[in-house]
C-alpha cells in the first residue's frame, strides 16, 4: 500500500483560522479572550502535528464537529475535553489561578 505524501505545513494553514478567530471576537472581554486563546492554541498544535480535525477527533474519541466548535472559540470547552485534546496533541494542560489583587495576608504584611 503506497503512503500518501505529507502536506507541507504552510503559514496560511495556521494563519487563516487564527485570523478569523481574532476578527470575529472582541478582545476587550477577558472571559472571551481566554476561550479564543485556547482555540488558537488547539489550532496551532493540531496543524503543527499535521492532523486534520477528523484525525484529532478520532484521537480524542469525539467528533469532528466537536473539534470544529472548540477551534471556533464559539463557547468555552469543558476541562475534561481539554484534557483529552491535550493528550491527543501530546501537550501538557496547564490551568492556573493568578491573583489580580493582593490577598489580605499580603496587605497586612506590608503594614
Amino acid at each position: 500500500m503506497a503512503e500518501h505524501p505529507k502536506k507541507p505545513i504552510h503559514r496560511n494553514r495556521v494563519g487563516r483560522p487564527l485570523r478569523r478567530l481574532r476578527e470575529h471576537f472582541a478582545y476587550d472581554d477577558p472571559d472571551r479572550r481566554l476561550v479564543v486563546d485556547i482555540a488558537e492554541q488547539v489550532v496551532e498544535q493540531r496543524i503543527a502535528r499535521d492532523l486534520s480535525q477528523k484525525e484529532l477527533a478520532d484521537l480524542c474519541a469525539t467528533s469532528q464537529p466537536a473539534i470544529a466548535r472548540l477551534e471556533s472559540g464559539a463557547r468555552p470547552p469543558r476541562i475534561d475535553t481539554l484534557q483529552r485534546v491535550a493528550g491527543a496533541l501530546d501537550c501538557e494542560l496547564e490551568v492556573r489561578l493568578r491573583p489580580r489583587t493582593k490577598t489580605k495576608k499580603e496587605k497586612q504584611s506590608e503594614k
